[in-house]
């Protein structure tokens, strides 16, 4: 029995959802323990594509599905979510898919204030994605968020909304909007709970449970760990926690079941939205990346900023997570390159450091330090072995190992499940 925690080691968008699905087939429950339908996970498989943001990667291989409790939850995005899927022939049921009672709820208002105040910043945004995400952690951390288990505690549910529409109303009104229907809102409440129900567990006890029954149970964490709260490049950053220790609180269990973690890290490096980006490639080299690793988001469709792999960043956010091997995904995006560099160093003002600033306003002044290596100009494409590899392509990846110091258990050569190179298993 082994448990496995996967992360994004860079700001999301790094491969997550095909190797979650690659590992889910080794598992027996897959769990996503943190953000909203603001991720966003690209699977496919026979040819079929799927895109996943608050459903687990799981699902797609009939595993066992867990919305753990450090979700937050569009009862509109997940229902849409759950009928796109279906209608690409797979039913979701009960015994597939459980939410947490838990999990707290993303409602209409959390949009509303989440546009309001994002376009009022200008020049300033943060990068959101106007879903609502923030405003439903801010209510979670108020404590006057309306939870899962509320949609069918009439009385509990009562106290919460009148703690939250007094509070946000107070906020429309200086903003000259309409406040909040509490009779609208309830109604709605009413309606997603006749759909949710048959959905809703306590998945605290049913992962314990799996775990004393020697289940291998795979957390699936969202966006990448550069966007965490509080170690991310803050304020440019998600709304959670996206590092490993967030397996534990976001499903309702200790750090101690967790025996492995996996950090997924892109052979280069990409982000949306805006923040410092030290390797960002404003050139034909950045577009051409974009172009040929197709790097658009899942979620909103938004085009990618493009660079260099940062071997400094992804050093940290191995440490972060307590990382025990990486899967370096989008190999073959490199594959035509003659020269690749690597960002193995930070110069502001002229003082070199191997280290991530803690302020933005640092990260922002940065001059990233390369390394150029030879790129292999050879199809990496359906490799299935490490020796199968380019000579220049082992080296690359040998590189990035001493960097950021840690092992690469895995590589992936394209978004096929079966272009995947597996050096050490997590499962093991």
């Amino acid at each position: 029995m082994t448990n496995v925690t996967v992360v994004g080691t860079q700001w999301g968008d790094e491969g997550k959802g095909k190797i979650v699905d690659w590992l889910s087939e080794r598992a027996d429950i897959v769990a996503r323990f943190q953000g909203g339908h603001n991720a966003g996970h690209t699977i496919v498989l026979n040819k079929k594509v799927y895109k996943l943001s608050l459903l687990p990667s799981g699902i797609i291989r009939k595993k066992t599905s867990i919305i753990g409790n450090g979700v937050v939850i569009d009862p509109y995005a997940l229902i849409d979510e759950i009928k796109k899927i279906e209608n690409q022939g797979l039913k979701i049921t009960p015994r597939l898919l459980k939410i947490s009672n838990k999990a707290n709820l993303i409602l209409p208002y959390h949009q509303e204030l989440d546009l309001l105040r994002e376009n009022a910043k200008g020049n300033n945004k943060i990068g959101t994605t106007g879903r609502g995400i923030g405003p439903a952690y801010e209510d979670k951390v108020g404590r006057r968020a309306i939870r899962v288990c509320d949609l069918f505690n009439k009385e509990s549910r009562e106290k919460q909304l009148k703690t939250a529409l007094t509070h946000h109303n107070i906020i429309l009104k200086g903003l000259n909007k309409k406040p909040i229907s509490k009779a609208k809102i309830n109604k709605m409440l009413d309606k997603f709970s006749l759909f949710l129900k048959p959905f809703v567990f306590n998945t605290m006890e049913l992962i314990i449970s799996a775990d004393k029954k020697n289940k291998n149970i795979l957390f699936e964490g969202a966006q990448g760990s550069m966007l965490d709260i509080d170690h991310g490049t803050y304020p440019f950053v998600t709304s959670s926690n996206t590092v490993s220790s967030q397996s534990a609180s976001g499903s309702g269990i200790g750090p101690s079941l967790i025996n492995n973690v996996l950090g997924i890290t892109k052979a280069y490096t990409t982000r949306v939205g805006n923040g410092p980006f030290p390797s960002e490639l404003n050139n034909k080299t950045g577009q051409l990346l974009g172009q040929i690793g197709h790097e658009f988001g899942v979620v909103t469709g938004r085009k990618r900023r493009c660079g260099w792999f940062d071997a400094v960043i992804v050093n940290y956010t191995v440490k972060l997570s307590g990382i025990n091997g990486i899967a370096l995904t989008k190999l073959d995006v490199l594959d035509t390159f003659k020269e690749i560099k690597i960002c193995v160093g930070y110069k502001i003002n002229n003082k070199i450091i191997n280290t991530v600033p803690e302020s933005y306003t640092d990260m922002e002044k940065i001059k990233p330090i390369y390394e150029t290596l030879k790129g292999w100009q050879k199809s990496t494409q359906k490799c299935k072995t490490f020796s199968e590899l380019p000579s220049n392509a082992k080296k690359y990846i040998k590189r990035i190992e001493k960097l950021i110091d840690c092992p690469v258990s895995m590589v992936s050569t394209s978004p096929e499940r079966d272009d995947t190179i597996l050096l050490t298993n997590p499962f093991k």
